[in-house]
């Protein structure tokens, strides 16, 4: 395993990658502070809300490869190096994470990370992100609400990293490592969507609908 000094260095690599706002500048392009628009998010979900897909789109393919490419790195790294890849995926996955959702260009308000954590489960739990999206679809789809669905899709990955120790063999079971950061990243989705949480509770939640 990489000494204490790495680890750290990978942590802060990946922060920084991860703390590139793209919605906020992909808005900022068209003349308008994304964050007094819409749910005043800089994520994709709000730029698609604002400025529609073209634009939208873009952000939210940027933000997943935030946290994809972090993790990929570090993996080749690891492999080249001959070293244990567990502890090094697993920070350069939370800091790109932290990094979207806490950046410091924007004084350490950021997004609400579901692309960018989709990016990182890619490529460390791809059964769980594709449960996690089948998740979300339906329940978007039942109830309109980005909010909801992320928020189901966020509880879900503990559920079926869970599952999938518990059916699988031992040697193709995701390790606790992986549990335990299915179940912080999923709780960040759900905290960070608290101040949805409230608007649903008070009925003032908007549904979604994208500008064309």
């Amino acid at each position: 395993m990489p000494g204490p000094a790495l680890l750290l260095l990978i942590l802060l690599l990946a922060y920084l990658i991860g703390a590139t706002p793209f919605g906020f500048l992909a808005a900022k392009a068209k003349g308008i502070d994304i964050r007094h628009h819409g749910s005043g998010n800089i994520g994709a979900t709000n730029v698609i809300r604002v400025l529609g897909k073209r634009v939208g789109l873009p952000v939210f393919a940027l933000d997943l490869l935030k946290g994809l490419l972090p993790v990929l790195a570090a993996r080749l790294w690891c492999r080249h190096a001959h070293l244990d890849p567990s502890w090094p995926l697993l920070l350069a996955a939370l800091g790109a994470v932290l990094g979207h959702n806490f950046t410091f260009w924007l004084r350490f308000k950021g997004g609400k990370g579901i692309a960018t954590s989709a990016g990182a489960l890619l490529a460390l739990l791809p059964i769980a992100l594709a449960a996690a999206v089948l998740v979300w679809l339906l329940a978007f789809y039942s109830t309109r609400y980005v909010a909801v669905a992320s928020i189901a899709a966020g509880l879900s990955l503990p559920l079926t990293v869970l599952l999938q120790r518990t059916l699988s063999s031992p040697s193709s079971a995701p390790s606790l490592p992986l549990l335990i950061f299915a179940t912080a990243i999923g709780g960040l989705a759900v905290w960070r969507h608290r101040s949805n949480i409230q608007r649903l509770r008070q009925g003032t939640e908007n549904r979604f609908r994208p500008t064309p």
